[in-house]
């Protein structure tokens, strides 16, 4: 690593070292600011979705064939795999296979340094997020210059993406105009003193900062929102103009692609071209679909490369029940709905993917040897709003439990509070005599002190977990038992 960076750090630290859900949503509650502005971010798009879908009579329809489309993929993925490496390899791709982030890096970096270039300009993109490139990229002493506005902030704001669809959601304006005035001159083109925080005054600074980026760039970076097994074509849908300019101006173009994202036709992108805008911008269709097969003489980068990316996708596709959550496509409808998203933002989930479907998909693509990974499928109320507005059917809260279960069924045989509590407790409900004397004392404590309070406070620990965060009633004076009893003695 150099002394100076090339690019704006983020905040240091693995992902994956970040503390436990719980400790970590604290923390993040206290923001009052982020809060504001989540509460009025979600509740916009939420609505403004809600009217998209409302103008769909088929809208039902639809996510079910999205749901079908996805599952029939999963359950033949290898061979909608080799298609799709066989009909890219025919247009004049090459194709690389990466089974994790430290292959995919390697594998990037060598052909970056193969194009004699010293930076990238990249479309926004979750997989290179998840597989940490830019800093894999800024060790090699290349710099990568993120184009999406949004992305744009968090770079050089020198933090983390806190949302799938709108990366910098916690942040309002004024913060960004402040980022603009504090950073753009140390990576760039400096945006103007006079700045000011109206929306289109900081998209005119972005787009000039970026300007001289993308007209010296010889090589360029995506994702990709879907790849077409039949013609061996990639397809990216975004809101700015600036995924055109990555896909179309570099001589190099490498996109870095989760083997999940494959479709079998070209018909099928006709569901997902409808579920998907709908689902995340609320808008009737995308304003800009690039879709590129290859290479294609004089029109477009020459050199096109595809990273075929597992990193633990695998892993859940080996579980018949978790591989539901390989349906995803990114859509973000379910962190808009999620009510503890909107109290606590992205951060609070130490990945890259936060809200429902990330307390679902990390724990699966990265298991759950971390503290943060154990938390996160328990960082949900299971409300069922998520499971509502999937538009591919993924039954999330379903998933939250079933990974529930296993996270409880890794620590079996593990000394623990909880399971001594859990002992005891089995022990008092074996026997009738003990269970009646539970409750006879339980209902003298009960008379005591109710002359005092009407609720337990907080108790000590391990209950204080419990009891900290609740107004807990007081148990009944008279149990089922002993009113029984009564009513047989009269």
């Amino acid at each position: 690593m150099t002394e100076h960076r090339l690019t704006p750090a983020p905040p240091e630290g693995d992902l994956t070292d970040s503390p436990r859900f719980p400790a970590a949503a604290k923390a993040e509650i206290g923001n009052v600011q982020q809060r504001k502005n989540l509460y009025h971010a979600t509740h916009t798009i939420r609505a403004k979705r809600a009217n998209a879908v409302a103008e769909v009579p088929n809208w039902q329809e639809l996510r079910a064939a999205g749901e079908a489309i996805k599952n029939r993929v999963l359950r033949n993925l290898d061979t909608y795999l080799m298609q799709l490496e066989e009909s890219l390899t025919r247009n004049g791709a090459t194709v690389h296979w990466a089974r994790d982030a430290a292959e995919a890096n390697a594998i990037v970096t060598d052909l970056v340094k193969a194009a004699q270039a010293q930076e990238v300009v990249k479309v926004k993109s979750m997989a290179t997020q998840e597989i940490e490139l830019n800093e894999a990229l800024e060790e090699a002493d290349i710099a990568a210059w993120e184009t999406d506005l949004a992305e744009l902030i968090v770079q050089l704001g020198h933090d983390r993406p806190s949302h799938i669809l709108v990366p910098a959601i916690h942040r309002n304006r004024s913060e960004v105009r402040e980022i603009f005035l504090e950073e753009m001159g140390q990576y760039g083109t400096p945006a103007p003193p006079d700045l000011s925080d109206d929306p289109a005054d900081l998209a005119g600074a972005a787009r000039t900062h970026l300007r001289d980026k993308f007209m010296r760039a010889s090589v360029g970076i995506s994702g990709a929102n879907f790849a077409i097994a039949e013609t061996g074509s990639l397809v990216v849908v975004e809101s700015e103009g600036n995924g055109r300019m990555c896909l179309t101006l570099p001589e190099t173009l490498i996109s870095v692609v989760g083997i999940e994202k494959v479709l079998p036709t070209f018909d099928d992108v006709e569901v997902f071209m409808q579920l998907l805008p709908r689902s995340s911008t609320a808008e009737r269709m995308n304003p800009y679909t690039s879709v590129w097969s290859g290479v294609s003489e004089g029109d477009g980068p020459t050199n096109v490369h595809v990273v075929l990316l597992d990193n633990g996708r695998t892993n859940a596709l080996a579980d018949p029940a978790g591989r539901e959550a390989l349906r995803c496509i990114r859509c973000s409808a379910c962190l808009n709905i999620c009510p503890v998203f909107e109290k606590v933002g992205g951060h609070a989930y130490g990945s890259v993917y936060p809200g429902p479907i990330g307390a679902i998909l990390n724990p699966q693509l990265r298991g759950t040897e971390s503290a943060v990974d154990k938390s996160l499928p328990f960082a949900s109320s299971l409300c069922g709003a998520c499971n509502d507005v999937c538009p591919v059917k993924i039954p999330i809260a379903d998933l939250l439990v079933h990974l529930r279960g296993k996270v409880v069924d890794s620590k079996r045989g593990t000394p623990s509070a909880e399971a001594a509590m859990m002992k005891a407790g089995s022990w008092v409900m074996a026997d009738h005599a003990r269970l009646e004397a539970a409750q006879r004392a339980s209902g003298l404590s009960s008379k005591a002190l109710g002359r005092f309070t009407d609720h337990i406070g907080a108790l000590p620990w391990p209950i204080s977990k419990w009891t900290n965060a609740r107004d807990v009633p007081l148990p009944p004076e008279q149990s089922f038992r002993q009113w029984w009893q009564e009513e047989e003695d009269k």
